[in-house]
C-alpha cells in the first residue's frame, strides 16, 4: 500500500478517533497540508493524508510515551509511505526526529496553528473563518492566557522553518481552513 486512498486513511482515523473536535483538527491540518502541497508543487494526496493521520492515535494514546509512536506502528504495519511516517514522528518535538524534508516542516508548521486559528475564530462575534483577520490572530498570540495549551514557540518556529513570514503563514493556513469551513463548523 504505497499510497492508500483518502477514504482508507479516513477510515483508519475513524477506527481510532471518536472525538469530533479532534477529527475537525485533523481535517483542518489536512486542508492546510493540501494547500501547502499545491503551493510547493508537492504530492497533494500524500501531504493531505499525512495531515489527516498525524494525530489519529491521540484520543486513546495522548501521552508522550505513546503518541505518535502507537499510531506509527499501525501505519508501518499497513504499509504507509515512509515520508508520511517520518513527518508524523517529526511533528512531535519530544521524539527528537529531524524535520529534514519540506513535508516534515509543513506538518509541524500547521499543526499548532490550526488549533490556535480555531480558538481565535470562536472568539469572533460571527464565529466564522471567513471573517477572521490575521491581525486578530497576531494579537491573541501575545496574550499568554488565551488558548494557553497552544505552543506559540512551535507556531513561530514552524513558520521560520518553512521560510514563510508568520503573518503570511497565518493568512495562508486560515484560508485553507476557510475552504472547508462547513466541515469544521466555522
Amino acid at each position: 500500500m504505497a499510497h492508500p486512498s483518502r477514504e482508507e486513511a479516513f477510515d483508519l482515523l475513524r477506527a481510532h478517533t471518536e472525538n469530533g473536535n479532534l477529527i475537525k483538527h485533523m481535517l483542518a491540518v489536512e486542508a492546510a497540508m493540501r494547500a501547502y502541497a499545491r503551493k510547493y508543487s508537492e504530492d497533494e494526496h500524500l501531504w493531505g493524508i499525512t495531515g489527516l493521520l498525524h494525530d489519529f492515535d491521540y484520543e486513546k494514546h495522548p501521552t508522550a510515551e505513546e503518541h505518535p509512536m502507537f499510531g506509527v506502528r499501525i501505519l508501518e504495519e499497513q504499509g504507509y509511505p515512509e515520508p508520511l511516517i517520518h513527518a508524523i514522528k517529526a511533528h512531535a518535538p519530544y521524539l527528537g526526529v529531524a524535520r529534514a524534508e519540506l513535508l516534515d516542516r509543513a506538518l509541524f508548521a500547521v499543526d499548532e496553528l490550526t488549533g490556535f486559528i480555531v480558538a481565535v475564530t470562536l472568539m469572533q462575534p460571527s464565529r466564522k473563518l471567513a471573517d477572521l483577520k490575521v491581525s486578530s490572530v497576531m494579537k491573541k498570540m501575545k496574550q499568554k492566557g488565551f488558548a494557553r495549551n497552544v505552543n506559540r514557540d512551535d507556531i513561530v518556529t514552524g513558520a521560520e522553518e518553512l521560510g514563510v513570514p508568520l503573518e503570511e503563514h497565518v493568512a495562508f493556513v486560515a484560508q485553507a481552513m476557510a475552504d472547508i469551513s462547513d466541515d469544521l463548523g466555522l
